[in-house]
């Protein structure tokens, strides 16, 4: 498996179940920072891929990740290391409960690109089935924990399944937590929406909508997607 290379920083990612994916990409170059975040969570990181981009994006000093995956956190740490900003990232090897449970942490902004695929549908690979079910990160237990160490004007993103947005806004009312603005991803004009990348606060509000398309025709990039994805990909 060849390192993924960007314009700033290089992932490298042979021991890691869910490669680098555009998920991770559209939520690191999405997440505002316009609040000047002076410390950062990213909740399963695996290979370090978001909190690189919010590393190269901002001026943070605290940029902490959590990865439970053996392998993933190896490779997570490789790769904070081997970057310009090895000094202001740090993984913690352990679970979101695990995390929850001993930490006091006050965070600016928390950001997660979570395991959402709730069917039980093993592929063989047992790592990538865990990275990629809910199960091994319900929702509800993901925003409980963030309303924990969420500052009181701190911001969360996500990036969820379309098809989830209502459920996971009724959990993040739960805790607290209200959407502030919601992009609606598809991957071409004629397809269904796919993703939704979301934006909580403790501040209730009308939510800003809007829509994102990244391809106009394969391979043919949507201005709009090269404008949020240029400062990374290099063929961008």
């Amino acid at each position: 498996m060849k390192p993924f290379k960007f314009k700033e920083f290089t992932i490298d990612q042979d021991q890691c179940a869910m490669k680098v994916g555009t998920d991770g990409v559209l939520l690191g170059a999405w997440t505002p920072l316009d609040t000047n975040p002076a410390s950062i969570l990213d909740i399963g990181a695996g290979t370090g891929l978001i909190s690189l981009q919010l590393a190269q994006r901002s001026t943070a000093e605290i940029i902490d990740a959590i990865e439970l995956d053996d392998g993933a956190y190896e490779q997570c740490v490789a790769n904070f290391e081997a970057s310009p900003w090895a000094d202001r990232l740090f993984c913690y090897h352990a679970g979101f409960d695990e995390f929850v449970d001993e930490m006091d942490e006050k965070y600016d902004l928390i950001v997660s690109n979570p395991p959402f695929y709730a069917e039980d549908v093993p592929s063989g690979d047992q790592s990538r089935d865990k990275a990629r079910q809910s199960s091994s990160l319900p929702f509800g237990e993901l925003v409980e924990g963030v309303s924990k160490f969420l500052i009181k004007n701190g911001i969360f993103t996500v990036i969820i399944p379309f098809n989830e947005e209502a459920n996971f806004i009724d959990l993040a009312k739960d805790s607290g937590l209200f959407p502030n603005r919601i992009t609606r991803v598809k991957g071409n004009p004629q397809t269904d929406f796919k993703r939704s990348l979301m934006e909580f606060t403790f501040h209730l509000c009308e939510p800003k909508t809007d829509t994102l398309v990244i391809e106009e025709g394969r391979h043919q990039y949507t201005k709009e997607y090269i404008e949020l994805t240029k400062a990374f990909y290099l063929k961008m």
